[in-house]
């Protein structure tokens, strides 16, 4: 009996997957009632684990309000570590369901906005018509560094964006992105192909923020820079899908994919390359090397890659003639 209860001692005092993960619904529901609907459990049932959960840790994860509920400091510490615990033990069921191959289970995308809009319609249809009872997540993000973060935080199993600076896990190449400028169909500019900075010293940009950084400047200004020129930004926009509508209108020329845009050039805009070429690396990354559905996947995405260059043997910089690379724009 001694030992016994000494045991359950013990276990009293361990953390369970499943206290974490109410304490991660009930932050992200800023609720205990919408959690315990979410979760299917009563709000008493909740309520003892959480407070079974700080007895464990030693202290207040949440302090309960009239109305909702806040982080204590000790609950926002504790919060991504139990965040990557919960998405790690998903990863972890659809990583072993995905063993015996890609047919059956889901799958979790991440992607930045550009490739999401520009890249994924088209191969996701295809992924469909191949593996119609594979369940496709796919999560949005407006920079490259949320797209790392999210990742290593266990939100998707695997990640399609520029290729990572030092990522501890699977980086495979994939394909080259253009990037090319953007304007008006009835710029000057327009019935040409290719454009050099300096002649674009007098124009006003539209600037995204996922723009990179060279040297300790944003790429635009580090490169308009070598060229002699300062260049004037007319508007900074979150994505870079209104980027281009933004120049379509004629608010300033701006940069980006050149599979964002394959569908609006004609009416709406010209689509010009800059001399000498800028080019980046699509990769698709991962925590833990893909097996499955998510290898079968990366099959689909550099099979169906449009653009010439398909999976160079390493990734190349952000843009050819930068001397070093930074977060890549989207």
């Amino acid at each position: 009996m001694f030992l016994w209860n000494r045991c359950r001692a013990f276990m009293g005092g361990v953390l369970s997957l499943r206290q974490m993960e109410y304490f991660v619904t009930v932050v992200e529901e800023a609720s205990f009632t919408r959690a315990a609907e979410l979760l299917h459990v009563s709000q008493p049932a909740l309520s003892h684990q959480i407070k079974a959960l700080e007895r464990s840790v030693g202290g207040a994860l949440l302090e309960r309000l009239p109305r909702g509920v806040r982080l204590t400091p000790m609950g926002r510490a504790f919060l991504p570590h139990a965040e990557l615990a919960v998405r790690s033990a998903a990863q972890a069921r659809r990583a072993a369901r995905a063993a015996a191959g890609a047919e059956g289970g889901e799958l979790h995308i991440a992607a930045v906005h550009s490739v999401a809009v520009g890249v994924l319609p088209d191969v996701f249809a295809r992924w469909r018509a191949a593996h119609p009872r594979v369940l496709l997540h796919l999560h949005e993000y407006a920079s490259s560094e949320a797209l790392e973060e999210q990742v290593e935080r266990g939100t998707a199993d695997l990640a399609v964006g520029p290729a990572p600076a030092d990522w501890p896990g699977t980086v495979v190449p994939v394909g080259e992105e253009d990037i090319v400028l953007v304007v008006p169909f009835d710029d000057r500019f327009a019935g040409r192909t290719t454009v050099t900075l300096p002649e674009l010293a007098d124009r006003p940009w539209v600037r995204c923020a996922m723009e990179p950084v060279v040297q300790g400047e944003r790429f635009l200004d580090w490169a308009c820079g070598r060229a002699g020129f300062t260049p004037r930004t007319a508007v900074f926009t979150e994505h870079s899908s209104t980027a281009v509508r933004m120049a379509a209108a004629g608010v300033g020329v701006c940069a980006v994919p050149s599979h964002l845009v394959r569908d609006a050039v004609g009416e709406d805009c010209a689509v010009l390359s800059h001399d000498p070429p800028w080019k980046r690396t699509l990769t698709v990354f991962a925590r833990v090397a893909p097996t499955g559905a998510a290898a079968a996947f990366i099959d689909l995405l550099r099979s169906a890659w449009p653009y010439p260059g398909v999976a160079p043997a390493a990734p190349l910089r952000a843009y050819e003639d930068c001397p070093e690379d930074g977060p890549a724009v989207a």
